[in-house]
């Protein structure tokens, strides 16, 4: 009886075992299915954001929030329209904002032909016009340090509170390409980068700065603060404006080219600040009235067209003028191949001869590989 008891015990105790064993890999069996589409689904989630955040990203790259400053005084109105509108001929697929600081007495006109502007491209662009301000201490010396309103660049970080960064160009630059070719400079800046600027010239035998200066300026050059990136953000970070009014107090009476000079007095003790642009990006007549002397630019073409010292409207640069006649004739809207960049060549091509002209290749070849890309070409 006993012995039977233990059997019973005995086979009941196996059909338990395998009862056990029959569910628990069975359980095992489905976790491990369940396990599996658990790991692949999260990874399908991760390639989906994945590929959104590639997408996103390609879409930022198309569309830019690019801000572009100029400072206008005096009779300079049509002057900084003609370039604004070089830079809207080239610029066509960004968000383009344009911030203009004027006189009193230009605000209007800035604020009718920018509106205009506006409704005949559709609101491809947006604007801002903002009156002079200049700080409360020697305001009226600051508005005349060596050109009326020249300075006021100098304090576009204290004034630009809503602006992380921003272009500035003096208001006798052209664009010859699109701006955002510019624009990606700042993807260029480190850690300590808060503007870029190119050299006052490549050559220290010709380079004002090494022959003349009186004060400390940025390396063997100097710089030119005609084109200058601005991360503004870190310039109010690192208490720029103090530099600037510190800067003029010491130097007040050595300063030749006015804002200019104590932006390059700054960078002289702070030269890990600036980033370093190639001569293309703000090309002038030093860089080629006495032959080619920006290789960028003869190579690949000029961004940025800068006539200082009235180049523009100087017939000792022919070159020069050719190219701004063309843009300031040209009507915003219309065909710019055959409106912008057939005249310009022919004014090129008729003007006198010239050192500047004969680099004919550093006016056209960006506008024209801009303009056969973009516009269909008969």
């Amino acid at each position: 009886m006993i012995s039977f008891k233990r059997n019973w015990l005995l086979k009941l105790l196996l059909c338990l075992l395998l009862v056990y064993l029959y569910y628990t890999l069975a359980k095992n069996d489905q976790l491990s299915w369940i396990g599996a589409g658990e790991r692949t689904k999260p990874n399908t989630t991760d390639s989906t954001n994945s590929n959104q955040r590639l997408s996103q990203s390609s879409k930022s790259q198309i569309v830019r929030d690019v801000v572009l400053a100029v400072v206008a005084c005096g009779e300079r109105l049509e002057e900084t329209l003609t370039m604004l509108k070089s830079c809207l001929l080239f610029s066509t697929k960004l968000n383009l904002k344009f911030i203009i600081i004027a006189d009193d007495n230009l605000l209007s006109d800035f604020k009718e032909r920018l509106s205009d502007w506006q409704q005949m491209l559709n609101g491809s662009f947006q604007y801002e016009v903002l009156p002079l301000k200049f700080p409360d201490k020697n305001t009226d010396e600051w508005r005349k340090l060596f050109k009326p309103c020249a300075s006021q660049r100098l304090f576009l970080p204290t004034i630009l509170t809503h602006i992380d960064s921003l272009i500035y160009v003096d208001t006798d630059t052209l664009f010859l390409s699109s701006i955002d070719l510019l624009w990606r400079n700042f993807n260029k800046f480190n850690a300590s980068h808060m503007a870029a600027l190119a050299f006052e010239h490549e050559d220290s035998n010709v380079s004002w700065y090494s022959r003349f200066a009186k004060h400390p300026y940025y390396g063997k050059l100097g710089v030119n603060s005609g084109v200058m990136l601005m991360n503004l953000t870190r310039m109010r970070e690192f208490q720029w404006e103090k530099y600037v009014t510190s800067v003029y107090s010491q130097w007040r009476t050595q300063l030749t080219w006015g804002d200019q000079d104590i932006i390059n007095i700054i960078f002289h003790y702070h030269p890990e600040k600036l980033y370093l642009l190639e001569c293309d990006a703000n090309y002038r007549p030093d860089q080629c009235t006495y032959g080619p002397a920006c290789p960028p630019a003869a190579e690949h073409g000029a961004q940025v067209l800068h006539g200082s010292r009235s180049a523009f409207h100087s017939a000792n640069q022919p070159a020069f003028s050719a190219v701004h006649k063309a843009a300031q004739e040209y009507k915003l809207g219309s065909d710019p191949y055959k409106n912008f960049l057939v005249p310009m060549l022919a004014n090129l091509r008729s003007a006198p001869e010239s050192n500047c002209g004969k680099l004919e290749d550093a006016f056209t070849k960006l506008p024209r590989q801009y303009l056969e890309k973009t516009i269909n070409v008969e």
